[in-house]
This record gives structure tokens, C-alpha cells and sequence, in this order.
């Protein structure tokens, strides 16, 4: 008997989820509904939105989903409902979206989003979480390049970012480009500075093996780091640290890490410190009968050895392929065809923007692959072409894609 297929989230693990439970219904000879639920028309690419050009990163969702028989409906889920096996949406204000969507299987893959930091004056910091987060950001330097010239404003042509992880390293080596670009264009010869704020003693602490040319290519781009420190208070005009100390800058931006999403929280299971569904081996959530989840909203076992999934593409689009796979083979009856998932291999290819990228393997981090140039067209290859599903619209190749397979790491370049 065919049933209802929901995703609920567009992200890598949601879009992938679609595009696996359409080829699985498919070779099974299914007529399974598949429904995607995520909120606007096009799927993001969102570890992208460190990036100066903003124009390649949507991808429309129908351009995926329509060639392959998967509806699509604008809304945001407000809630899950698993006794009623409903996912209750938002209130559309002209009554065009239904007020909640059945399901016979759901897939939960909502994501995640920043986690700022409770301090006065975050919620008005600037982000590149979200492309209108990144959007924000590039108004902002638009509206510093507009200022009068040689206007006089301490900060001025100063960011800080606020967290040295991942992605507050990417978007710490893009500023110090994008600010001289910005006084350029304004017509100011002052200079420009951006600070790096982090408890960590060091740069990169946490980058293993690539901490070495995480300090150079910080150096390079002539960005300050600022260790052992964290944030007291923001403002329109700067950041306050916690000794005191102040920092001069009209931007600021948030690379504080992430939360999942809060409809886990619905849920009423255990979650764990990131917020985050505890799943099984088959993406099944634990203690909630017909729903998986997948991406950032779940932590999975990744390995033998007790890693964990962390929050990443890498992670999710496999993540979504399994959990939409596993879908349509749990509704079918066909448990023996279900598929555990697995992600021994873990690397990290890290933007360092002028100065190159740094390539590593391991869950420490212990193997540097390649660094610099060589590292830097790996990452161009991810970002440009790798996570990005088939284009032209072609049915074939985007249920070949949906396989539900975990990809070999990329080549060293």
C-alpha cells in the first residue's frame, strides 16, 4: 500500500532524504507521495556564505525535486506531532498552506542555526550562517563603502569575529579583502584591520595538524588573533572582552558555533549538549516509532570506534540519502533492505581565503593531506561542484546521485 513520505528541511541531509526515498520508491515500483517541507524556493548552500559572491549559492528546489516526482511545499514546520503522525505547520496569513501535513514516515532534517552567545548586543551582530545572514553582511560593507569619504569613525574599516572554529576561520581570512575593497571603493586610504577573537590559547588549536598554516595564512591576511579571551558586550561600535580590553570595529561578526534545531526538542527525547536526536545505526529516532532524522538535528554513530557525527555537510548529505532510503524501505516492508550508516573516513578542507586552504584527515585532524594552493582547488572543487546536485534537470542523473552510498574522500589535488 503506498503512504506518505515528509521531509521536513531543505538542507543538504533534507534535499538528499528527497531525492533517495524517490529513487528507492522508484526501483521498488512504489507510488509513495514524497514531500519536501522547507520554507522558500531554493535549497542553500550554506557553508558557502563565507564567500564574497553569494550569486551561485541557491539551488532551486524544483529544478531537483520536480523531475523526480517529489512535491515541494513552502512552509516552515512549527512542531512535530507523533501521535498524531503530523507535522504541524506555521499559519500561513492567506490560508494557502495547510495547517499540518500527515505522514505515514517522516525524516526529520531541519538543521541547525548559530548559537549566540548570551552577552548585551549579540542579537544585532552580524553572521554568515544563513545566506540573508551573508546578505546582511554584504549590505553592511556596501554601506561603509557609501560613507562619505574619509569619514572619521574609529572602526571604520576594523571587524571582529567572534569564535575561531571552522567558520569563524574561513570568514576571518575573507574580511581583510572584502574591507580593502570596501575602503577602496569609499575612496579612504586608512587602514584596514580584523581581530580574531577565541578562548583558545592559540589559532587553530583544534585543527590538529593544519594549525601550523592556519597562523601563517592568518598572518598572511594580516588578521589579529586574540586568545584566551571572550566577549562581555557588543555594540554598534565595537566589542567589550571580558578583561575589559575594547575593540574598535563597526563589524562584527558571529562564528559562535551551532544548535540543532529546536523542533528536536518536540520530540520530548533526550537530546544531546548540541540539541541534537539521538538516532540508531539505521537513522531511526530512539524511543519515536516511523520518524528518522538525519543532518545536524541527529547524532549517529559514525564509526567502530565511538566517533560521533558532527555538524556538517559531509555528515548530512550522506546522512539524508540513508535516512530516505531507509524510509521508503521500512514503509515497503522490506526491512532486510535497509542500510545502517557509516562514515569511518572523516576529513576537513578548510578555506584559508588569499593565503590557500588546508586539507586534513582523521577525526583529530592528525593528517595534513596538502596545504596552500594545492588544498585550495580541493576546496574550490567541494564548493564549486561536489556538494551541488546534478544540474540541467536530469531525472537520471539526480536518482544516481541519491545513491545511497558514502563518497570517497576528495582527491589531495
Amino acid at each position: 500500500m503506498a503512504g506518505r513520505i515528509v521531509v521536513v528541511g531543505g538542507g543538504f541531509a533534507g534535499l538528499w532524504a528527497a531525492a533517495a526515498a524517490a529513487r528507492t520508491r522508484d526501483a521498488l515500483g512504489r507510488d509513495d507521495a514524497i514531500t519536501l517541507v522547507a520554507p522558500g524556493r531554493s535549497h542553500v548552500v550554506r557553508v558557502r556564505c563565507y564567500e564574497a559572491d553569494l550569486a551561485p549559492l541557491r539551488v532551486a528546489y524544483d529544478a531537483v525535486l520536480g523531475p523526480i516526482g517529489v512535491d515541494q511545499v513552502d512552509a516552515t514546520a512549527a512542531a512535530i506531532d507523533p501521535a498524531g503522525r503530523r507535522v504541524i505547520l506555521q499559519p500561513d496569513p492567506v490560508g494557502a498552506t495547510p495547517a499540518a501535513l500527515g505522514y505515514d514516515r517522516l525524516v526529520l532534517a531541519a538543521g541547525s542555526a548559530i548559537h549566540r552567545p548570551d552577552v548585551p548586543g549579540a542579537d544585532c551582530a552580524l553572521d554568515v550562517d544563513t545566506l540573508a545572514g551573508a546578505q546582511r553582511l554584504a549590505a553592511h560593507l556596501e554601506r561603509l563603502a557609501r560613507a562619505a569619504a574619509g569619514a572619521r569613525h574609529a572602526g571604520r574599516w576594523d571587524a571582529v569575529v567572534v569564535g575561531g572554529g571552522l567558520v569563524g576561520l574561513e570568514i576571518a581570512c575573507e574580511l581583510p579583502a572584502r574591507l580593502a575593497r570596501a575602503r577602496a571603493q569609499a575612496g579612504d586610504a586608512g587602514p584596514v584591520g580584523t581581530t580574531l577573537v577565541d578562548p583558545a590559547a592559540q589559532a587553530g588549536t583544534a585543527m590538529g595538524a593544519a594549525a601550523p598554516a592556519i597562523r601563517q595564512a592568518l598572518a598572511a591576511a594580516g588578521v589579529a588573533y586574540r586568545g584566551g579571551a571572550s566577549v562581555a558586550a557588543i555594540d554598534a561600535a565595537g566589542v567589550t572582552l571580558s578583561d575589559g580590553a575594547r575593540l574598535p570595529a563597526l563589524t562584527v561578526v558571529l562564528a559562535t558555533g551551532l544548535r540543532a534545531s529546536p523542533l528536536a526538542a518536540t520530540l520530548r527525547v533526550p537530546l544531546d549538549p548540541l540539541g541534537r536526536l539521538p538516532v540508531d545505526a539505521l537513522l531511526r529516532v530512539e524511543g519515536v516509532p516511523d520518524i528518522l532524522a538525519a543532518g545536524d538535528v541527529a547524532v549517529a554513530p559514525a564509526d567502530a570506534a565511538g566517533h560521533r557525527t558532527v555538524m556538517s555537510c559531509q555528515h548530512a548529505r550522506p546522512m539524508g540519502r540513508i535516512a530516505g532510503h531507509n524510509a521508503v524501505c521500512d514503509l515497503a516492508g522490506r526491512p532486510q533492505d535497509r542500510l545502517p550508516f557509516a562514515a569511518p573516513d572523516y576529513v576537513t578542507v578548510l578555506d584559508l581565503g588569499p593565503w590557500g586552504a588546508a586539507y586534513t584527515a582523521g577525526w583529530e585532524r592528525e593528517h595534513l593531506v596538502s596545504i596552500g594552493a594545492a588544498a585550495k582547488a580541493v576546496k574550490r572543487a567541494i564548493n564549486g561542484s561536489r556538494i551541488y546536485p546534478p544540474p540541467g534537470r536530469d531525472r537520471a542523473a539526480i536518482l544516481a546521485a541519491a545513491a545511497p552510498v558514502i563518497q570517497v574522500r576528495p582527491a589531495p589535488g
